[in-house]
């Protein structure tokens, strides 16, 4: 079977990555919710990708994003639990900031029709 040649050496990379896990287009178009022709788009370098998308076929294949620039795929770090329970801290922080965002807007709200009915 003749493999087509990308004009994008990220798309080469991650027809490779796909062809040593034994993936189809189609079972990789489907863990992205894409479609197969919007896939093989990303791997011929006919369609730009967006940070975004790179990240999610990184993740998707366990590799670091720079595995996908360059020729050797370097492994994704795997979690620890330390990094785990950081991670848990801080989402525990960004809901406190999100709650007291919308406190603060209240009370300008409050203040400040307290002000105009003054």
């Amino acid at each position: 079977m003749a493999k087509s040649k990308s004009n994008s050496p990220v798309g080469n990379n991650i027809r490779r990555l796909r062809e040593n896990n034994k993936w189809s287009q189609q079972v990789i178009a489907e863990r992205l919710n894409i479609s197969i022709p919007a896939y093989s788009k990303i791997e011929t370098g006919v369609t730009d990708v967006n940070l975004s998308r790179l990240e999610q076929i990184a993740h998707l294949f366990e590799v670091g994003l720079p595995g996908l620039f360059g020729g050797d795929a370097i492994p994704a770090p795997m979690p620890t639990p330390e990094f785990e329970k950081l991670e848990k801290e801080l989402s525990e922080c960004e809901k406190e900031i999100l709650y007291l965002q919308r406190k603060v807007i209240q009370l300008y709200e409050e203040l400040n029709k307290v002000a105009v009915n003054q």
